[in-house]
């Protein structure tokens, strides 16, 4: 069975054009982690996204910006991220959003920790938005880490962070949370090396 969804008049395949789930290591890649209004990529919004471009293993550039939506945000969402309403009433308007944040992935595989949550939700918006298929191969660090510590008791991001003794302070916002997945995936890094 086909999963089949319309934007406007057009119908599309349920994400045939998004990029394959790779795993493997890589040392040029853009990681992401977006903050939402909820779970639903059909039906909520993303309200930050935060990036960081690593070439060589080493961080060359961030990308971070708040999203401005038409609804309030759940109390539950701003007790979560510390975003309110207020702070998104200067943020930018979502396409304009996306397409920076388009054009600063560009090519690059795009890395995050559960990061198809992420993937599926930016796929949709760029869609919806842009007309735009983001097809980025893709790595997810909580896959990597399945495979490296199967005997943890989780694969959060927090509490992978904890174990590795990464600072997870100020976690639940978007370049925070990518600048602690960096360091969990490096950390995953050494521990498959030795």
């Amino acid at each position: 069975m086909q999963n089949n969804f319309i934007y406007g008049n057009r119908k599309y395949n349920l994400r045939e054009h998004k990029g394959k789930s790779l795993l493997k290591w890589v040392d040029n890649y853009v990681l992401v982690d977006i903050e939402t209004t909820g779970l639903s990529p059909r039906t909520d919004e993303i309200i930050e996204i935060g990036a960081i471009k690593v070439k060589e293993n080493k961080i060359i550039d961030t990308y971070n910006t708040l999203i401005k939506i038409d609804r309030n945000l759940n109390p539950f969402i701003t007790k979560l991220t510390g975003i309110t309403d207020k702070m998104l009433e200067t943020g930018k308007e979502r396409d304009k959003a996306l397409e920076e944040f388009v054009n600063f992935t560009g090519n690059e595989i795009i890395m995050g920790h559960n990061v198809n949550f992420d993937i599926n939700f930016i796929y949709d918006k760029c869609l919806s938005y842009l007309d735009y298929y983001l097809s980025n191969d893709f790595v997810d660090t909580m896959r990597i880490a399945k495979h490296i510590l199967p005997d943890i008791q989780n694969y959060k991001l927090g509490t992978l962070a904890n174990y590795f003794g990464v600072d997870y302070r100020s976690a639940h916002r978007g370049l925070k949370d990518v600048e602690i997945t960096y360091e969990v995936y490096n950390k995953l890094k050494d521990c498959y090396k030795k």
